[in-house]
């Protein structure tokens, strides 16, 4: 599940205001990981964060970096020098949340909409080399929201490219539902490269409310014996409780 920090995210029903509270609501869930969306980490104090999360027995399991593209603009793939800058400097300061966690970090919009590939690349060489031990993940995402990166296959053209072992793949059943001839074929070619899991169903909604197979999802990962987080990226709908009780009900829905 998502919790913000600074901005509102539709991803998630808390303010971020009430971000504390929220992994309190989150932790009696049923959850047991996190994932915290973060425009920018500098405006806060991470010693809290890290309490926080550890007095709820939370895993911080990934940082999301969208906002800061949505809020300031930033891009790895602006022919803006100083953007580019901006947006590198940005993923290092997530990289030094993340690490003492073991979170992944995740490039999604960040990387921008319609930027160069090249200077993605380069861009992304900068930000592995900051911290060999903090896993990236570049995320997939659909035609509609991006041109960059839109399939697996794609994503691991950069990942070659970019040559670095913590850089890696983010799989989003949502966005490959749109994008990928088939779940299981994308994940097997993900294989030990995929690091990062977001669910959601084919409307976005909460898993079980649309029409993935959820089932063969996860009968993919154990095949390639994915052992990262499972996060719920999804709208607020049928209700935000539908969202919050999926941990009740994820057994019946994935499978398992």
């Amino acid at each position: 599940m998502i919790v913000p920090l600074q901005d509102p995210t539709p991803f998630s029903p808390f303010p971020p205001g009430e971000w504390q509270r929220a992994l309190g609501q989150v932790a009696r869930a049923g959850y047991q990981a996190v994932e915290l969306a973060v425009t920018d980490p500098r405006k806060r104090d991470l010693e809290e964060v890290a309490e926080a999360l550890a007095g709820e027995n939370l895993r911080l399991s990934s940082l999301t970096t969208g906002q800061a593209a949505g809020v300031e603009g930033l891009s790895l793939s602006s022919s803006e020098a100083e953007v580019r800058a901006r947006a590198i400097e940005r993923i290092r300061d997530h990289m030094r949340l993340a690490a003492p966690h073991g979170a992944v970090v995740i490039v999604g919009l960040l990387r921008g909409a319609a930027g160069s590939l090249d200077l993605l690349v380069e861009s992304l060489k900068e930000c592995v080399r900051f911290d060999a031990d903090v896993k990236i993940a570049l995320e997939p995402l659909n035609r509609y929201e991006s041109r960059l990166i839109n399939t697996v296959a794609e994503a691991l053209e950069v990942v070659e490219k970019v040559g670095a072992e913590n850089l890696g793949i983010l799989f989003d059943t949502f966005h490959a539902n749109i994008e990928e001839r088939g779940f299981r074929e994308a994940i097997r070619a993900a294989g030990d490269r995929l690091f990062h899991v977001h669910l959601a169903d084919s409307n976005r909604w909460v898993p079980g409310h649309g029409h993935l197979p959820f089932p063969g999802v996860m009968a993919a990962l154990e095949e390639i014996d994915y052992r990262g987080a499972l996060v719920v990226e999804a709208l607020l709908r049928p209700t935000p409780q539908a969202l919050l009780e999926f941990p009740k009900v994820a057994d019946r829905v994935l499978g398992w």
